[in-house]
């Protein structure tokens, strides 16, 4: 076959440096934007990217030219370097070392983009570790806690 071809959504989840609560409303959208385009210009289509005060989702199209772990690298790095630089209050920011990443059926496309809309109501009565561990036990990830947590 002369031509490669893929179409893969992924998922993708991580947390604030000890889960601390850093992302506030002063900062989420304009933290989610740029790591829309952070995701956009490695050719990874944002089609969603939310979150709640100590971690971030991100529904993005993944690019057959980038690989997983540089992705996460550079959205990682570029945001933490950005979000440093928009006041005091932010220069003790840190993400986590580690990350989820989870395919998504193209058919359930709206369910994901409106679970991540919805992180506000959904973090009133869950939290992120919670989330988490379901992620990973609804896609069969083998994982020690002890491991999982930083």
């Amino acid at each position: 076959m002369p031509q490669s071809l893929s179409k893969v959504y992924v998922h993708i989840t991580f947390s604030t440096k000890y889960r601390q609560e850093m992302i506030d409303k002063s900062i989420s959208s304009r933290l989610y934007e740029y790591i829309g385009g952070i995701c956009k210009g490695l050719e990874c289509y944002p089609l969603q990217v939310g979150g709640h005060t100590d971690h971030i989702h991100v529904l993005c199209l993944l690019s057959r030219k980038v690989a997983q772990m540089k992705l996460l690298e550079e959205i990682k790095k570029q945001s933490s370097k950005w979000i440093k630089t928009t006041g005091q209050e932010y220069s003790d920011f840190f993400w986590q070392n580690g990350y989820g990443i989870f395919s998504v059926n193209p058919a359930e496309l709206e369910v994901v983009i409106n679970y991540i809309k919805n992180q506000e109501e959904h973090h009133r009565k869950r939290s992120f570790k919670d989330e988490y561990r379901d992620f990973l036990e609804k896609f069969n990830v083998e994982y020690d806690e002890k491991y999982v947590w930083d």
